[in-house]
């Protein structure tokens, strides 16, 4: 999968402490190495050693850099996130750190995940932030209220994290879909629930429509909902980048087919017309996750 992914072009590989928790770091500092030179890895701190617990305080924060740059087989490392924000640590001690770390060579760049417009302009005062990372696509568009005018007006990049809403807007997950509780969290997410992914399976049905005839480089000429999806993200900013995940090859082709696809500005509006009509059911995270992002 790796492999196909680097010679289609993909550069930029997104990791963090958490996943595993520290074993995905471990599998793609070893099958990245032989092209670290070529690739962008980023990776992330903001939990303590149990995975529930959120700590960004200084000292956790060097800890987990140390341990990334190993595990990872790196130097330094391209770009570090703060994963979620943690109310116990004030943003501008964890930017002051990170700071640190950049002048001492271990991180070359400083990014947030899921953070409010405000504490994003708090901490680009104590180091400046090249990326904010959140989850942003056609059924989660709270970003474009606060989030994207601040990035455009400090000039900071966008990585739009689940650009299919988990696999969603692909249109082959039905209310019949099962998730497996103990390697899924989309089980116990509110938008995942057979009733709301049936009252939401209108939006697959507009994407469906809307692609007909937008991908010159498939047999009939149709785009995907997920092609259509994607490019969306592509057209709406220059500077946002779209961040999937796939263990599937067929899928991942599917995917890059989304360059082809070419959006008009008379297009993106035609898709947000649209969007403003459906209700969205289903809230994307439970409460208490929910507690954890936009602070």
């Amino acid at each position: 999968m790796l492999e196909a992914a680097i010679e289609s072009g993909i550069t930029l590989y997104d990791t963090a402490q958490t996943y595993g928790p520290d074993s995905n770091e471990i599998l793609v500092g070893e099958l990245l190495k032989p092209y670290k030179n070529k690739i962008f890895i980023t990776t992330k701190f903001g939990f303590g050693k149990d995975s529930s617990v959120l700590d960004s305080s200084p000292k956790r924060i060097r800890e987990v850099v140390e341990n990334s740059l190993k595990r990872l087989n790196l130097e330094q490392i391209p770009l570090l996130y703060q994963h979620r924000f943690d109310p116990k640590t004030p943003i501008e001690e964890v930017a002051s750190c990170v700071k640190d770390l950049i002048k001492e060579g271990k991180v070359a760049r400083f990014g947030v995940c899921e953070l409010s417009a405000k504490t994003i302009e708090k901490a680009h005062k104590i180091c400046p932030i090249t990326a904010v990372q959140s989850e942003y696509h056609l059924m989660w568009r709270n970003p474009e209220k606060q989030i994207l005018p601040t990035l455009e007006k400090l000039g900071i990049g966008f990585v739009s994290y689940s650009p299919l809403n988990r696999g969603y807007l692909s249109g082959k997950l039905t209310k019949d879909s099962e998730f497996n509780a103990s390697n899924d969290n989309r089980a116990t997410f509110p938008r995942f629930q057979p009733s709301a992914m049936e009252a939401n399976y209108q939006i697959i049905e507009m994407l469906k429509e809307f692609g007909k005839g937008k991908n010159p480089s498939a047999k009939d000429s149709n785009a995907t909902p997920a092609q259509v999806a994607i490019a969306y993200l592509l057209t709406k900013k220059p500077y946002i980048v779209p961040l999937f995940g796939t263990t599937n090859k067929v899928h991942l082709e599917d995917n890059l087919k989304a360059l082809a696809v070419k959006l008009s500005d008379a297009d993106i509006k035609a898709i947000d017309s649209s969007l403003d009509k459906i209700i969205i059911v289903g809230d994307r995270y439970p409460a208490e996750q929910a507690n954890r992002v936009g602070k």
